[in-house]
C-alpha cells in the first residue's frame, strides 16, 4: 500500500484483517490526502477527522479481539445528502444546518459493517445539475483535468475516489447523477434497484427517481459497497428481494444479447452525441462482440417518458425547499425549479406515478429480446469548470439534456444500471457507458462490467493529480 493514494476498499479490508496495517494508519493517510487535495480538487464539504480518528482506533481494538466485519477499519467517504449523527446536512446549499439527530440508514448500514466515513462529499444545489459547483462551497474540480467539472450531482464522491483520496464512497442518483460522474472521472459507478440501498429517512427521495449508489475504481469494489450499505428500513416503500451482488464479480455472464442503443430518449431540447464519444462506446460494443456476446442496434420504445419524469423531479425540490434555513440564499434557478414543482404536485404528479408501470411493461418487453442495454451514459466529455454554472434557468436545463440525455429514463423506471469507462477523448477527458437492465438484474449487469474490466484493466490508470510527483496544469 502507498499513502500517496488510497488502495482499493477490497484491498484495504484483506489488509487491516490480516494485521499489515491498522485502521487509524488508513484514516491518517486518509485525511491527510484530502486535505492536501482541498486546493485542487475541493472534494468534501465537511471532513470529521476527530470523529474518524476515534472511530478508527475502536475498528482497531476490534480487529485484534478477532471481531471481523466486511470493511471493519476502512475509511470510506458519502455524499452530502445523507445524514451523519452530529453533521449537517447541506445537500450543496448555503445556511445553518442542524446536526443529523441519527445516520441514514445507508450510513447505518456502513458502519454496521465496519466502516470509518471520513467526511462528506460536495454536491451541487440539491443534487440538480451534473456539476458540482455552487457559493456554497466553491467548485469541486476533475482529477483528470482540474479545469473541468468532475460531473454531479455526486462529483465530489467521484473526485475523491477517482483521485485515490478514499477507495469508495456512496452518492447518489435521480438523473444519472452516480453515473455521470462515474462517466467523467474513469469510475465504475452503480445505480441499484431502487429500493436496494435505503434512501431513509426520505422512504422515497423525490418521488422515487433518486436512488443512493456507489463509485469506486473496480467492479468487485463497487459492488462490495453496494453490499455493505443495501438493505432497508422496516419503513421503505420499496423492498427488492435481497442481493449479494458482489458474487457476481468474477462469473460468467454467458451469451447475452446486448442491445446498443446510441439514440437518446425524446426531450425537447436537441440532444447530439458527439462523434468522439461515439467512438468510444462503439469500440467498446465491439469489445463485447469480441468476447461472444451478440451486439446489435436496438433502441427501447420510450415514448413520452420525460413526461413523467418532470412532475416527480421538481416536486421533489420543490420539497427540499421547504426545509431550506433562509429562501434567499437559493439559487434562483432552485427557486424557479420549486415553483414549477408546486403547480405539477398534484394531478401532474399522481399521473406521472401511474404511468410507471405502463412504461414497466412496454419497455420490459424488450428485455424479452434482449438481455442488456448498452448506451453511452453521456453525450459529451465533462464541461469546463464555469460552463454551467452561471447560466439562467431555462439555458441550463438545455445545456444539462444535451450533455447528458441519456441516463434519466432509468430512473424512472427504478431499473439497474452500471457505468462503466469507455475511454478517454479530447484532451484526456473520460467518457463512460452504461449497461442497463430490467428489475434486479445487478447481478447480471456487474458480471458483464467485471468480464470488460478483466480485459480493459481501466482501474491501472491514474489521472495525474493521483501521481505522488504529477504537476497540474
Amino acid at each position: 500500500m502507498t499513502p500517496d493514494r488510497a488502495a482499493g476498499l477490497a484491498e484495504s479490508a484483506r489488509a487491516l484483517a490480516r494485521g499489515e496495517v491498522t485502521s487509524r494508519e488508513l484514516v491518517e493517510q486518509a485525511l491527510a490526502r484530502i486535505e492536501a487535495a482541498r486546493p485542487t480538487l475541493n472534494a468534501f464539504r465537511l471532513v470529521r477527522a476527530e470523529a474518524a480518528l476515534a472511530e478508527a482506533e475502536a475498528a482497531d481494538r476490534e480487529l485484534a479481539a478477532g471481531v471481523r466485519r466486511p470493511l471493519l477499519g476502512v475509511p470510506v467517504a458519502v455524499k452530502d445528502d445523507m445524514d451523519v449523527a452530529g453533521e449537517p446536512t447541506a445537500f450543496g446549499c448555503r445556511g445553518e444546518f442542524p446536526p443529523a439527530a441519527a445516520d441514514a440508514e445507508a450510513v447505518r448500514r456502513l458502519r454496521a459493517a465496519g466502516a470509518v466515513i471520513v467526511g462528506k462529499t460536495n454536491t451541487c444545489e440539491l443534487g440538480q445539475w451534473p456539476f458540482t459547483e455552487g457559493p456554497a462551497f466553491g467548485e469541486t474540480r476533475n482529477p483528470w483535468h482540474t479545469g473541468h467539472t468532475p460531473g454531479g450531482s455526486s462529483g465530489g464522491s467521484a473526485a475523491a475516489v477517482a483521485a485515490g483520496l478514499v477507495p469508495a464512497a456512496l452518492g447518489s442518483d435521480g438523473a444519472g447523477s452516480v453515473r455521470i460522474p462515474a462517466s467523467w472521472t474513469h469510475l465504475v459507478g452503480i445505480k441499484p434497484q431502487r429500493g436496494r440501498i435505503s434512501t431513509w429517512p426520505r422512504g422515497e427521495a423525490f418521488h422515487g427517481i433518486t436512488v443512493n449508489g456507489t463509485l469506486a475504481r473496480t467492479v468487485a469494489d463497487a459492488a462490495l459497497l453496494l453490499d455493505a450499505a443495501g438493505g432497508n428500513h422496516p419503513r421503505d416503500p420499496h423492498r427488492p428481494p435481497a442481493l449479494t451482488v458482489s458474487q457476481a464479480v468474477g462469473r460468467d455472464p454467458g451469451r447475452l444479447r446486448i442491445a446498443l442503443s446510441l439514440k437518446p430518449p425524446f426531450t425537447a431540447v436537441r440532444a447530439r452525441l458527439l462523434p468522439e464519444v461515439r467512438a468510444r462506446v462503439l469500440e467498446l460494443a465491439e469489445r463485447l462482440a469480441a468476447a461472444g456476446h451478440t451486439v446489435e442496434e436496438a433502441d427501447p420504445p420510450y415514448g413520452q417518458i420525460g413526461l413523467t419524469f418532470v412532475p416527480r423531479a421538481t416536486a421533489g425540490i420543490a420539497e427540499y425547499v421547504r426545509e431550506a434555513p433562509d429562501l434567499a440564499l437559493l439559487d434562483p434557478r432552485t427557486r424557479g425549479a420549486a415553483r414549477l414543482g408546486r403547480l405539477l404536485g398534484g394531478a401532474p404528479l399522481r399521473a406521472a406515478r401511474r404511468a410507471e408501470a405502463v412504461l414497466h411493461r412496454r419497455i420490459g418487453a424488450f428485455f424479452d429480446s434482449y438481455d442488456v442495454l448498452l448506451t453511452p451514459t453521456t453525450a459529451a466529455p465533462p464541461p469546463a469548470i464555469g460552463a454551467l454554472s452561471g447560466l439562467g434557468g431555462l439555458a441550463t436545463d438545455r445545456a444539462m439534456i444535451a450533455a447528458c440525455p441519456y441516463a434519466w429514463p432509468w430512473n424512472v423506471l427504478g431499473w439497474p444500471g452500471v457505468n462503466v469507462p469507455a475511454g478517454f477523448v479530447g484532451e484526456g477527458l473520460p467518457v463512460g457507458a452504461q449497461l442497463l437492465g430490467p428489475a434486479a438484474s445487478e447481478p447480471l449487469l456487474v458480471s458483464l462490467a467485471a468480464q470488460l474490466e478483466a480485459e480493459l484493466r481501466w482501474h491501472e490508470r491514474w489521472p495525474p493529480v493521483a501521481e505522488p510527483d504529477a504537476r497540474v496544469v
